[in-house]
């Protein structure tokens, strides 16, 4: 199908506390239980878009050549205005073009949907998203937990099941 990655992660980029245990978990714990225990390959802004890359353009290539979207809500990234354009590139391509499927883990609990954009609350009509509960904070690499099984269910098949 022409595409690389089997997903890109979006997730709020300016590092506040609440975002150190994000970027832990996108830079770790993702990686480790994707890429290392289940053979999915991700792009992740920071790890796969090198500096003096075009972030706009390089963004838009490697969300072409991804087979899902991870969007990682926190309070942070939706109250964020300075991150959106990965999140609208990505919801733009999610929702007009329909060629990509889009994973919402809640990473913390977000409450009433309200504040978020109209396209996410779309896609959260739609399917609902994956709830990151504290408990799995205390075994974080369990790779048979409820909720990395709810994420393999909605990746695209690995061409190298384990």
């Amino acid at each position: 199908d022409g595409k690389i990655y089997d997903a890109y992660v979006i997730y709020p980029k300016n590092p506040t506390s609440e975002a150190n245990f994000v970027e832990y978990f996108v830079y770790q714990i993702m990686p480790d239980i994707l890429e290392n225990k289940f053979g999915y390959k991700l792009c992740i802004y920071g790890r796969d878009i090198y500096p003096g890359e075009d972030a706009a353009s390089a963004i838009e290539k490697r969300m072409q050549k991804s087979r899902r979207l991870i969007i990682l809500l926190t309070h942070q990234l939706i109250n964020s205005k300075e991150d959106a354009y990965d999140q609208h590139i990505a919801l733009y391509n999610a929702l007009i073009q329909n060629d990509t499927k889009v994973i919402l883990l809640e990473m913390e609990t977000i409450g009433t949907y309200g504040k978020l954009q109209e396209s996410l609350r779309f896609i959260i009509k739609q399917q609902g998203t994956i709830k990151w509960k504290e408990e799995h904070t205390v075994h974080p690499q369990s790779p048979s937990s409820k909720f990395w099984k709810q994420v393999r269910y909605h990746m695209p098949l690995t061409r190298r099941s384990s």
